[in-house]
């Protein structure tokens, strides 16, 4: 399965959007270590947070933030990959 949550399609229907992106986490049941790629998610996002709380110019730890949310979907797309190939 592709993952593809555009920014067009987060911004208009947020709803969906999350319902999608909660579907896909439930693969985290079957990842090896899942708090391994999970907390450094929280603090990027945390960080970011704090960073941009008032300001006015480049978000801070985005591109931190933008990394690790990568490799979350990375491991995600090769357990649903895995899931389908052994279904087949």
């Amino acid at each position: 399965m592709a993952w593809m949550i555009g920014r067009t399609a987060a911004m208009t229907d947020p709803e969906a959007a999350r319902r999608k992106v909660l579907a896909k986490l439930q693969g985290l049941t079957e990842l090896e270590d899942a708090e391994g790629l999970i907390v450094p998610i929280v603090i990027d996002a945390i960080l970011m947070a704090e960073s941009y709380r008032g300001a006015r110019h480049q978000i801070t730890f985005l591109p931190e933030l933008t990394e690790s949310v990568d490799a979350l979907i990375r491991e995600l797309n090769i357990v649903e990959t895995t899931k389908a190939w052994a279904a087949a």
